[in-house]
């Protein structure tokens, strides 16, 4: 009654110890159903211990959930019975009304798109280790895969946490909209606050404040007269002006701060690229870089020089590369339950027969959103720790669990002891219905020469000295095509650079392979 008269629509509940036995959670939930609150179970949402973040994400659930629910339903509707699928942060796809089920899931989801996206373009063009690189106007993801997407339970919104499986992705607030400003200190600081998109970069012709895409426009890296495929035109007589003004303040030369907050931009990207690799235990030097969003392919070449990534990959529809990969996921659904085994008092037997529920569901629910069972993949993992530790590693299942927790612990926090007692705190099955997807269309071959999609020549300025360089358009290059920097390639929704010493090849499916000049 009190909860009626407070005007509340949506419920969550969480009891300390439902994950163990939910009798009480569902005791609760049958008697709020009868009085039309919109719930949340913590025991639906997240079965496993440690209620503060259980209680969290269910409350993150409960938040979203009348809102979802209502939106899915009106899309469901408007499409007159045909299936909709909804993109999860997992790096899958659900029928809508899984998602109504637990909306908590489809969190950060647009990223996760990215990374499936890059991957997929990636493993088409031969290379399976990748970092990703969406940047975009007002921030920057990365995420590392080393053959597979990299996913984690470790999260939070608004400091918030949020434990459930999501594609392990990195964000800073480095874009092409992030202003460039003077700290306290005197040095200048680019984002993370950002012009957006109204009013936007001052070269828009609204904005006042200066931003990494005026810069990229001063040093030649953007086209005023082809921004969107020539649907909008950019200002360089207002960028011009405001970091005139801007640079004054410093005592710098235009052109040399239009430098200066690419260097800026570039070292706060690189951070977060490091986050995801080197202090990781990864070999940067492995991996490639799939370079998407509007303004990755601008910066994606400078940071791997920095970083001693050998080759940088800008994919066709580089722009909308994230819709592409919702349209390539699979369907996913995680599924998790706390045991609290010390590993001598559980046998591989013991795990087998604990997992079977979980299985069993999971199967139910492929069943469901309609797979066969050949298409169906269920796959089992662990989550490991060392007796007396706070946080766990996720491996795979299997009877070389040990081995693989001390390998996994070792890179992680550099060092691992063989002697030392585990034990297994959850079980994870990661259920998998394998989707029909479409093959990449393959491009005309016409070899090396590219003179056919050279539409202009443009002043660009690198490190302090201005090159003439070449303008291409991207929707001309055909495969085979070779670039030598310093150019430009312009796409509607995406621009990328190949700077001075690097080099360009057009592969089979249109994508851009940017390398050093004599690298292999």
């Amino acid at each position: 009654r009190k909860l009626k008269k407070a005007g509340v629509k949506s419920v969550a509940v969480c009891f300390l110890h439902s994950y163990a036995n939910p009798a009480n959670e569902e005791k609760v939930c049958r008697r709020m159903r009868t009085h039309g609150f919109s719930l949340s179970a913590s025991h639906s949402v997240l079965r496993e211990y440690r209620e503060f973040e259980r209680a969290s994400t269910t409350a993150i659930n409960a938040y979203v959930a009348p809102l979802m629910e209502r939106y899915l339903a009106h899309l469901e509707k408007k499409l007159e019975g045909n299936p909709l699928r909804i993109m999860q942060s997992n790096g899958g796809c659900v029928l809508a009304r899984s998602a109504k089920e637990n909306p908590v899931c489809t969190i950060l989801s647009g990223p996760a798109g990215g990374v499936v996206g890059a991957k997929e373009v990636a493993a088409a063009a031969g290379f399976t280790k990748i970092i990703s690189f969406d940047m975009g106007g007002t921030s920057t993801d990365v995420s590392l895969c080393d053959g597979e997407m990299a996913t984690t339970t470790e999260s939070t919104i608004s400091d918030l946490p949020l434990k459930m499986p999501i594609i392990d992705i990195h964000t800073v607030g480095s874009g092409g909209g992030s202003i460039a400003f003077i700290d306290e200190g005197g040095a200048l600081r680019v984002g993370p606050q950002s012009a957006g998109a109204d009013p936007g970069p001052v070269c828009y012709g609204k904005g006042e404040q200066v931003t990494v895409t005026d810069a990229n426009l001063l040093l030649g890296r953007l086209d005023p007269d082809r921004f969107l495929g020539g649907a909008m035109t950019l200002h360089p007589d207002r960028a011009l002006r405001a970091m005139k003004k801007f640079a004054s303040r410093l005592n710098l030369d235009v052109h040399n701060l239009a430098e200066g907050i690419i260097r800026v931009a570039d070292a706060t990207m690189e951070r977060a690229i490091r986050v995801i690799s080197v202090e990781r235990g990864f070999d940067t030097r492995d991996f490639a870089l799939v370079s998407f969003g509007g303004a990755g392919g601008m910066h994606a070449s400078s940071l791997a020089r920095k970083l001693r990534i050998p080759v940088v990959i800008v994919p066709k529809n580089a722009g909308v590369l994230s819709a592409l990969g919702m349209l390539l996921s699979d369907t996913i659904r995680d599924y998790s339950v706390s045991i609290l085994r010390p590993e001598d008092a559980v046998s591989m037997a013991d795990l087998e027969r604990l997992f079977r529920p979980l299985l069993a569901e999971a199967f139910r629910d492929l069943r469901r959103e309609g797979f066969p069972g050949e298409k169906m993949r269920l796959l089992k993992f662990l989550d490991v720790r060392y007796t007396g530790q706070s946080y766990e590693l996720t491996l795979p299942f299997g009877p070389g669990y040990r081995k693989e927790f001390n390998r996994l612990h070792l890179r992680k926090y550099g060092y691992a002891d063989e002697k030392r007692p585990v034990e297994v705190v959850n079980l994870r099955v990661k259920a998998v219905g394998v989707t029909e997807k479409s093959r990449f269309a393959e491009i005309e071959f016409k070899g090396r020469d590219a003179s056919a999609a050279l539409i202009d020549r443009r002043a660009m300025r690198f490190e302090g000295r201005t090159y003439q360089a070449n303008v291409y358009s991207r929707g001309l290059l055909a495969a085979g095509n070779v670039l030598s920097g310093p150019a430009l390639v312009l796409d509607y929704e995406s621009t990328a650079i190949v700077p001075p010493s690097y080099s360009c090849s057009v592969d089979r499916y249109g994508n851009l392979i940017i390398k050093q000049r004599g690298s292999r």
